[in-house]
């Protein structure tokens, strides 16, 4: 580990475990659960009272904060050219829902008014309602029972709620609008493919979660995305990386983030030339340059792996890149589809961020 407060080594797998007092290498691994228990909800009919019928004008999703936003963002970039309808990611209800709209309000907090005065003005004016949060207190007073409740059935922190809200925005999706299809079991498998890849007894260069901490580790590091759900991703990783190892870690465009490797910036060094003559022995240690973190759907990879060619320090980051070797190269996966794609590089951004935590003590 190259971090220079570090007390436990990545390979240390006695040592991960011990340090991990507050069960975060589990609850990092529970993605696959989650979306397993939205799955055999839907089975028991939660979305029943949404379904079929005619297919919704929108699809709108309003959440307070965090994760519910995150991936309501990124669900309307994944199917806002496939989908038969627009979905629209708000903070409150808006003014013009009506009984041909399907809301649904993400969260974890069944008393922020935002998500309360949202599901109660819709319940009011005839919209079909999706609560994705607990269904309990303000929250079910205001919607007296009037609506389709995928309520969380297992405890998760926020910064690894992500994959269980975006399981009830796929099945919302599929419930309303016949040409969307998902299969949430076979993302559940997926989910705990990837938390199995990333546990504590696998080697470094096998294991995934394990890589990223390794390259942000003691260095100042971007999470680039290319789009609008990449870029989506990058925020939550960038808060994960500060709510659970508190290490400062920037969310930007891709294209931001080349401006200034290729200007220079990023190295903090006016001048080349002050690199070049630069003597740690009287100048103290040189500053570290940025490592930028590409993420990419591969749909897109091929134009990133582009655009990024000839920079140092970048890495691009799909989610079927799954290790390396060193001497037979890369390993890899089939990617599968956006939604899983997505859902898988959420989850080895959370657990890298716990791996961070782990080894720094």
């Amino acid at each position: 580990m190259s971090s220079a407060n570090a007390t436990v080594d990545l390979d240390d797998t006695e040592g991960l475990l011990d340090a991990d007092r507050d069960g975060l290498l589990r609850a990092s691994a529970m993605a696959g659960a989650q979306v397993r228990a939205t799955a055999a909800a839907i089975e028991e009919g939660a979305l029943n009272s949404v379904a079929g019928g005619s297919r919704p004008r929108t699809l709108i999703w309003v959440a307070g904060r965090g994760a519910a936003e995150t991936a309501g963002t990124m669900l309307a970039a994944a199917f806002g050219g496939s989908a038969g309808e627009p979905m629209v990611v708000a903070a409150e209800s808006p003014p013009w829902i009506g009984p041909l709209d399907v809301l649904v309000v993400a969260g974890d907090d069944p008393g922020d008014p935002a998500l309360v005065t949202a599901a109660a003005t819709a319940v009011r004016r005839g919209a079909r309602v999706v609560v994705a949060a607990p269904y309990e207190g303000p929250l079910r007073d205001a919607t007296a029972g009037r609506t389709a409740v995928l309520a969380p059935r297992l405890p998760a922190a926020d910064e690894f709620g992500l994959c269980r809200y975006l399981a009830a925005g796929l099945a919302t999706l599929a419930a309303v609008d016949p040409g969307v299809s998902v299969d949430l079991a076979r993302l559940a498998d997926e989910l705990d493919a990837e938390a199995l890849r990333n546990s504590a007894g696998r080697e470094l260069f096998t294991n995934p979660a394990k890589v990223l901490a390794e390259r942000i580790s003691g260095r100042r590091a971007v999470l680039a995305g290319d789009c609008a759900a990449t870029l989506a991703l990058a925020r939550h990783g960038a808060a994960v990386f500060l709510r659970l190892a508190g290490e400062v870690v920037a969310a930007a465009g891709l294209a931001d983030a080349m401006v200034a490797l290729r200007s220079g910036m990023t190295s903090r060094f006016g001048d080349p030339v002050d690199r070049l003559f630069h003597d740690e022995e009287f100048d103290g240690p040189a500053p570290s340059a940025v490592r930028v973190l590409a993420l990419a759907l591969a749909a897109e990879r091929e134009v990133v792996t582009a655009r990024v060619a000839g920079c140092g320090d970048v890495d691009v980051v799909g989610a079927e890149d799954v290790g390396d070797t060193g001497e037979t190269g890369a390993i890899t996966v089939p990617a599968g589809p956006t939604e899983q794609q997505l859902a898988v590089l959420s989850v080895r951004l959370e657990m890298a961020a716990v791996y961070l935590k782990l080894v720094g003590g």
